[in-house]
């Protein structure tokens, strides 16, 4: 039969720890006794890299030699988590006799403490014991965070009413459009929000779980058709946070990559309004990668340029040296460049470019409808006539092009 436990909350800041081990068993339990703050110290004749690199910028003292009695004088708590059975034994009986307790990695029935699986969702912390079965809790932890995080459990005390209190705004990247590629906190601040302002490339699928009573504003800007004026969203973002509201502003990608994140962050500024900004995963970068094409690699390329294509070349308001593109030996990533493609493509040929480089044009990245047309810069204006290629697109020019089959080719 195993013992029942009873379940506390350690405030161990600034308090002794000591840490008898320097392995992997070691490295896990120092990584959640600093984040509580405590003052750790490791006894081991040798440690992991992870926790040698904490060791010089005073993050943990390391005592670099083999357990000795007297070593957990002054210790608050103990865990004893060698590869020595008997040193184990004998750390434990140290801090039994006194009375600290102690954690034994190898050994659950010898220990007078046991280490839930734990979990963080902002200042909540999930603690779970499975009854002598660490698989079984680090489940269950697993299953309670996800809900958290997703919003199916819901957490409504962490959204005060908005009486009496300041509002604010978290602009969040939402990734290149799978809801499963959108940050942690991302998904914590969208789960958390009373409005969500939301761009037509965010992940979407994410704002169906959201209670009813939370506003959702549509602040997309589409092609060539209808869109909402910037200023229009600033004044949205302000408004509802001066009325005291949990804004989250939602943008696909990454909001500080030609994603115009800066200008509200701007306009949050001046009103007074509290902002923060979740990064995002870049279809600049992901999208390539989800079709099998690395933006760099070694011996091959060793700088890429992301460049935004809304432009041509020659447009009075480009600030694109396309001329120094076209001289880079990497790899070019245009994003927002279907319509102007032709336009670039020649200027990267004129520059210097060679005409057969590959290109790979990745449709839809992330979504069940993603699809791959390769071809080469000479080629590129013919294929976009004849393969159909509408945004949201992402092509890529370089060697690394001919590091992935794709789903489709045509000639060039």
């Amino acid at each position: 039969m195993v013992s029942p436990v009873y379940p506390v909350g350690l405030r161990l800041r600034d308090r002794a720890v000591v840490v008898v081990g320097g392995g992997q068993v070691a490295h896990r339990r120092v990584a959640g006794l600093l984040e509580a703050q405590a003052r750790v110290t490791v006894v081991s004749p040798e440690v992991t890299p992870a926790i040698e690199a904490l060791v010089a910028p005073g993050s943990l003292t390391w005592v670099r030699r083999p357990y000795a009695p007297g070593d957990l004088a002054g210790a608050w708590y103990a865990v004893a988590a060698t590869d020595d059975a008997e040193v184990n034994a004998a750390v434990a009986a140290e801090a039994e006799s006194a009375r600290i307790f102690c954690a034994r990695a190898d050994d659950r029935t010898a220990s007078s403490v046991w280490t839930p699986a734990t979990g963080r969702h902002g200042d909540l912390v999930v603690g779970v014991h499975g009854g002598g079965d660490p698989q079984r809790a680090v489940a269950v932890r697993d299953a309670v965070l996800t809900g958290l995080t997703d919003g199916t459990i819901a957490d409504r005390t962490s959204r005060p009413v908005a009486a009496g209190r300041a509002g604010g705004v978290v602009l969040v990247g939402g990734g290149p459009g799978d809801p499963a590629l959108i940050t942690v906190r991302g998904r914590q601040a969208v789960a958390q929000a009373d409005v969500v302002v939301a761009d037509h490339l965010a992940p979407l699928s994410l704002l169906a779980s959201l209670p009813p009573d939370v506003e959702v504003i549509d602040a997309s800007k589409l092609p060539r058709g209808r869109s909402m004026a910037q200023e229009q969203i600033n004044e949205l973002l302000v408004d509802r946070a001066l009325a005291g509201k949990r804004v989250v502003r939602l943008k696909g990608g990454d909001p500080f990559v030609f994603g115009r994140g800066m200008e509200e962050v701007e306009a949050c500024l001046a009103a007074g309004v509290p902002v923060e900004v979740v990064p995002g995963v870049t279809s600049a970068i992901s999208v390539p990668a989800l079709a099998g094409i690395p933006v760099t690699h070694r011996g091959l390329t060793h700088e890429f340029v992301v460049v935004s294509g809304h432009l041509p070349p020659g447009h009075p308001n480009s600030l694109v040296e396309w001329p120094a593109i076209a001289r880079l030996r990497g790899t070019v990533v245009v994003l927002m460049g279907v319509d102007t493609a032709p336009a670039i493509a020649a200027a990267l040929v004129e520059h210097g470019r060679d005409p057969s480089t590959p290109v790979a044009i990745v449709s839809d990245g992330s979504t069940p409808t993603q699809r791959t047309v390769r071809t080469t810069l000479g080629g590129l204006p013919g294929t976009l006539a004849t393969a159909d290629i509408r945004p949201p697109s992402v092509w890529v020019v370089g060697p690394v092009v001919s590091l992935a089959p794709g789903d489709d080719a045509a000639g060039g």
